[in-house]
């Protein structure tokens, strides 16, 4: 009975690169339909982590109304948060949405918690295995990369983006070829998806105008008090962009100006790898309806509820 439930509850995903204003849309169309947005983003689970993640909590009121999120704020900054723990906290999410008879609307822009979900990937939960990484680090990143090769085909660079990353994916894949597995039992989710596509010169402006307005809101504090907190430098560097080139510029290795010029690429390159990933997803069968960003929101909102309630 609760599966028939949800299947027959659904939910809508609003995918994008950053800087395409997921969140603005998503709050207005949960504001519409009555629902909660559920976070599919990896750095916005992080606490103390807000304006570099852009989690723009202001955004979840509207005329005085708010819309409750979830996966925001639910770990402490340094810990290594997974896809797996991310299912979890979905499902319990999804679950807890659905049985008050809201709608969840996943939305985010880390495409690989948002396809686990809709392609309901078989993950488990992989412990740390120091033993294993003690013996990786005589290879190079190269030698790395091909040792991973040896267990799966890469279809896009996330794991190598790294060597954390190279460290990490070797120590679950050899996990899973010598342990049997239990993985999170997800519900299959009839979800309309929607993705927010902006010409590729006004993302790149958007991201410019973003990062300079958030530098102006307190982001070098934000990291300094990050660092002051006792998390390394190494382990704040890990979480990639922002995170990485304000803690080198607070440690005095980049000048500021190289800060935001590098800063400023690194997130237009995430952009187009972010992409890149949307568009294989709808190569590997999932319907993405792209809709016109440069639309006023009112129109956004209604083109979303309109596709939604006409299914």
């Amino acid at each position: 009975m609760r599966l028939i439930f949800f299947l027959m509850s659904g939910m809508i995903t609003i995918l994008g690169p950053t800087a395409c204003g997921k969140t603005r849309l998503a709050v207005n169309v949960a504001s519409r339909l009555k629902g909660e947005i559920i976070s599919a983003d990896s750095r916005q689970v992080f606490k103390g982590m807000d304006i570099g993640t852009g989690k723009d909590l202001d955004d979840y009121t509207i005329s005085g109304n708010h819309v409750p999120y979830h996966l925001i704020d639910i770990r402490e900054p340094g810990y290594e948060y997974s896809v797996f723990e991310f299912q979890n906290d979905f499902r319990d999410a999804y679950y807890s949405i659905v049985q008050r008879k809201m709608l969840p609307i996943l939305c985010g822009g880390t495409g690989l918690y948002i396809e686990s979900v809709l392609r309901n990937y078989h993950l488990s939960d992989v412990p740390r295995n120091d033993e294993l990484r003690k013996e990786l680090e005589q290879y190079s990143d190269e030698e790395l990369t091909e040792k991973l090769k040896t267990y799966i085909s890469l279809h896009n660079n996330t794991d190598t983006e790294t060597r954390e990353r190279l460290l990490r994916a070797i120590e679950i894949q050899d996990y899973q070829a010598k342990n049997p597995t239990s993985y999170v039992e997800l519900p299959q989710i009839d979800s309309l998806v929607i993705g927010v596509s902006y010409p590729r010169d006004m993302v790149m402006d958007n991201i410019c105008r973003r990062l300079k307005q958030r530098l102006e809101d307190g982001m070098i504090d934000e990291v300094d008090r990050l660092l002051l907190s006792g998390i390394t430098a190494e382990r704040l560097m890990r979480y990639g962009l922002e995170y990485k080139y304000l803690t080198l510029y607070l440690q005095g290795e980049i000048s500021y100006n190289d800060m935001f010029e590098k800063l400023n690429i690194a997130i237009r390159q995430f952009a187009k790898r972010q992409m890149t990933w949307f568009r294989r997803m709808e190569r590997n069968g999932v319907d993405i309806h792209w809709i016109d960003g440069t639309m006023p929101l009112d129109d956004k909102t209604n083109k979303v509820c309109d596709l939604y309630t006409n299914r």
